[in-house]
């Protein structure tokens, strides 16, 4: 604050101007819903949902009222999840199999996770044809499986027809870390409900028993070990084949209708839905930090120690809130500046970061999972 004409000796003088910073945060919560609405038998009313124009819902009679059929009940299911979508944009299908129009506009939509509304995947032959996939759920997993703009990556969720209990319908294209399959015995749209579920907790936050407002009839223990694998003595950790299902756990007090897994659709890599969804959010606040290091620091001690800094004030919170145990950054070319005397190979190195205007940083980021399963060995004597 400035000093008063009588103001006593003060020893350090700080004035405090501009205002605060606040650093940009990825949303999580948000869901869009692609599909078919009907229409009415008269003239639509004028607020009636256009084809490929993405809107913005956030109450379950105006998605019913202007997105009337599969696409206002999807919307209307994911709203209704507690916790719920931050947001929930429903874009009509101008045909029933207009996937590419829709998902395209969809893709310039600030969403983390797609549905495809009343879609199940399930194997069909065409005449004279080798089975092959429903083409909704096909579009979807190309479509979160490709190139998306910065901070714009996000997941899609699919159900399997009613009843089914086999993994293998997961294949091909499908097999994608940025897919969550659920198998279900709804009448409801499960995979509305799943994504809105998926919505309502944080990236970090994992997936497993974590409830779903919708009514499902319980699988049986060998339906289950066909949809995960056997999970007897001698093994560690859940097994998993892309594929989650519902439950109600009787070890749960009253009733309700819980995930039974948080897998993604491809095991091998990225198992866990709350990895992709960390990784995701992790990676946009070092990105959206760095940005505005862009132009501005320079190729040398003082500028990359900055850019060491501003990685350190994303990473640290996230470490003092237990999202990630731990992280390292490594600027291979600070190393070389630091050095007192450098190689004449180490020299040319340096000159060609300056040159070229690129200076490479790694980070390594320790991310602790939640517990998943837990084995007691209970003894008597």
């Amino acid at each position: 604050m400035p000093d008063t004409p009588d103001s006593p000796v003060r020893y350090v003088r700080v004035r405090v101007e501009g205002v605060p910073f606040a650093p940009a945060t990825r949303a999580y919560g948000n869901v869009a819903v692609v599909g078919v609405a009907n229409l009415p038998a008269s003239d639509p009313p004028d607020d009636f949902l256009q084809p490929n124009v993405p809107r913005l819902y956030t109450d379950v009679n105006e998605a019913r009222r202007t997105a009337a059929g599969p696409l206002g009940e999807a919307i209307a299911t994911a709203l209704v999840q507690q916790p719920g979508p931050s947001e929930v944009w429903g874009v009509r299908m101008a045909q029933p199999s207009s996937y590419d129009d829709a998902l395209a506009k969809v893709g310039t939509l600030n969403v983390q996770l797609v549905v495809v509304a009343d879609t199940e995947l399930a194997l069909t032959a065409p005449a004279g044809g080798p089975p092959v996939p429903s083409p909704g759920i096909v579009k979807l997993a190309q479509h979160v499986s490709g190139p998306a703009a910065d901070g714009m990556e996000r997941m899609g969720v699919a159900m399997l027809a009613k009843g089914a209990s086999d993994p293998a319908v997961v294949t091909g294209s499908l097999a994608t870390e940025r897919m969550v399959y659920v198998a279900h015995k709804s009448d409801e749209d499960v995979a509305a409900a799943v994504a809105g579920t998926i919505a309502g907790y944080p990236p970090h936050i994992s997936l497993l028993l974590k409830q779903v407002k919708v009514s499902s009839a319980p699988f049986s223990a060998e339906e289950i070990i066909r949809l995960n694998g056997s999970e007897g003595p001698g093994t560690r950790g859940p097994q998993g084949k892309g594929v989650n299902w519902l439950v109600d756990p009787p070890l749960i007090p009253g009733s309700g209708v819980y995930l039974g897994e948080g897998y993604t659709g491809l095991p091998a890599t990225k198992k866990y839905i709350d990895i992709v969804r960390t990784v995701d959010d992790v990676t946009f606040r070092l990105k959206a930090r760095l940005i505005g290091t862009i132009g501005n620091l320079r190729i040398s001690r003082s500028g990359l120690r900055g850019l060491v800094a501003e990685m350190e004030t994303v990473l640290e919170p996230l470490r003092r809130s237990e999202v990630i145990e731990g992280y390292e950054i490594v600027v291979p070319l600070l190393a070389l500046l630091d050095k007192p005397q450098r190689t004449p190979a180490e020299d040319d190195l340096v000159r060609a970061a300056q040159t070229e205007r690129a200076a490479e940083a790694m980070v390594r980021v320790d991310y602790a999972g939640a517990v998943h399963r837990i084995d007691v060995s209970l003894m008597f004597d």
